[in-house]
């Protein structure tokens, strides 16, 4: 094998979006909680210690995602299980999953749904950004990693401003502000 058939990040990429273009036409086709400018995409997929880390872009969510290096490499937990992360940038709450062709695998909620994403290249930028912004170090504060944090700092803010439920469920910290 030569070339991106040989690289295991690009197969696994291949797999994860081969799985969720399956359910994305099978158990989502349909659902009001999908974006229809949006595809399937693995973003970013690398090794991170002993496994690989990515984002995985959806028409209905992004999440970042953990698989395990090798085959069976991780303990059996039950899907649901919530697990801590301790990533460069912090601590995370990962839910542990499984997809028949994929395996185990583990997710944090970056987004969901998927709305405010217009173009497939914004959301993908986003997916790359967060990315950074989970393997940047805590320590480092210069102009990147200011720069790379700074979608997470406008959702801290918004986060921190009082709303109501309904504004909640709408999903105003999203867009800043309240409709």
């Amino acid at each position: 094998m030569t070339g991106a058939a040989a690289d295991p990040a690009v197969a696994l990429s291949r797999r994860i979006e081969s799985v969720f273009e399956a359910i994305a036409l099978g158990r989502m086709r349909g659902l009001p909680v999908m974006n229809a400018a949006l595809r399937v995409e693995a973003v970013g997929f690398q090794r991170w210690q002993e496994d690989w880390i990515g984002v995985l872009l959806t028409p209905w969510f992004m999440n970042a995602m953990l698989l395990p290096g090798a085959e069976g490499a991780w303990a059996p937990v039950a899907v649901g299980t919530v697990r801590e992360h301790r990533l460069p940038s912090g601590s995370y709450a990962f839910i542990r999953g499984h997809e028949p062709g994929l395996g185990d695998y583990e997710s944090c909620s970056l987004f969901s749904p998927m709305f405010e994403f217009e173009t497939q290249e914004a959301a993908r930028a986003t997916a790359r950004a967060a990315l950074n912004a989970l393997l940047l170090p805590e320590a480092e504060d210069h102009g990147q990693a200011a720069q790379q944090r700074a979608p997470e700092r406008v959702m801290e803010a918004r986060l921190k401003q009082p709303m109501s439920r309904r504004d909640l469920l709408r999903g105003a910290f999203l867009r800043g502000g309240r409709r």
